[in-house]
């Protein structure tokens, strides 16, 4: 199980790791070759070039806060014309952005911080800094562990993502999740209470709340037995049914809630103002839609529906 080092409080890269000045011959070891690694700013400058100094300072306080994702590498026109002249370069400040061994962003002249800060997010988007883990990794290894049936160590999982990343929409979502699955409603509602109104609407978060209500609608309904009794009793007892299906949902067997709603479908697609297939959409919905029952009860939904 992958467990997210906290550290202790180191600040990432050196600086000297991440800035460096470069020469004609060390210009393919020091951009070319390091840009496989991760992005490269090379920033061409001279002692003359008055916005090469107001430049310079915002481009080193923009790479370290980047902690890694991106380096950057200063070449001294007049001291290496080579490299600059291959290039094109025709005026300084020029600051070219080297990914994968190849140019592939870049800007002249001296910008605002906030337009410098803009353009290293974009550069680095999707790049993960050293040290630094890799959370959409970690949220898919927590949702195999769930899966496999132990909510428990996927909670935990989803837990420390949190300590590291407080506001993570799908870690809240997979860790109420747990909860629900582990019949804890009470946490599953106080963990998604912290996921902000804007976000209500995830899909991830849509279905743990669907699952919630489906648990507590299923808490107001008589045992499982005596359900199927009552439909074994009279077969067109469909609110019985649909209970039964309400039921047998919350205690896991999907198979058999998604029968029952399918039953009443056939007979009675009008019944309850088209309650049942309303229903099953809802466990869909809480299920997941790559879910096998879902997949499953879709397929067989929709041959009713059209045949």
């Amino acid at each position: 199980m992958t467990i997210i080092d906290q550290g202790n409080g180191a600040a990432g890269p050196a600086a000297a790791d991440l800035i460096k000045d470069t020469t004609t011959q060390t210009f393919v070891k020091d951009v070319i070759e390091e840009s496989k690694r991760q992005p490269v700013l090379i920033d061409f400058w001279a002692e003359w070039c008055g916005p090469c100094k107001q430049l310079t300072p915002l481009l080193e306080k923009a790479v370290k806060a980047a902690k890694g994702k991106v380096k950057l590498v200063k070449m001294n026109i007049d001291q290496h014309p080579a490299i600059p002249g291959q290039m094109g370069i025709q005026s300084i400040p020029a600051v070219i952005a080297f990914v994968n061994g190849q140019p592939a962003d870049g800007f002249m002249g001296a910008v605002p911080e906030s337009q410098l800060n803009a353009f290293i997010e974009k550069l680095t988007k999707g790049v993960t800094a050293p040290g630094e883990p890799n959370i959409a990794e970690i949220l898919q290894e927590a949702e195999a562990v769930l899966a496999e049936g132990d909510a428990a160590a996927a909670a935990q999982i989803y837990a420390e993502v949190l300590q590291h990343d407080a506001t993570n929409i799908a870690a809240l979502a997979g860790l109420a999740k747990c909860y629900a699955v582990s019949g804890a409603m009470e946490q599953a509602k106080q963990t998604l209470a912290m996921v902000p109104e804007s976000k209500r609407n995830d899909p991830a978060v849509k279905a743990v709340q669907t699952a919630i209500d489906l648990a507590e609608q299923a808490q107001s309904l008589g045992p499982v037995a005596e359900l199927e009794q009552k439909v074994a009793a009279n077969p067109l007892d469909h609110q019985a049914r649909f209970d039964l299906a309400t039921a047998l949902n919350a205690q896991g067997n999907r198979a058999a809630a998604t029968e029952q709603l399918l039953a009443i479908v056939k007979r009675d697609r009008k019944w309850n103002d088209d309650g049942a297939r309303k229903q099953l959409v809802q466990f869909f919905e809480a299920w997941g839609g790559t879910d096998d029952a879902t997949v499953e009860g879709r397929k067989r939904l929709s041959t009713i529906l059209f045949s």
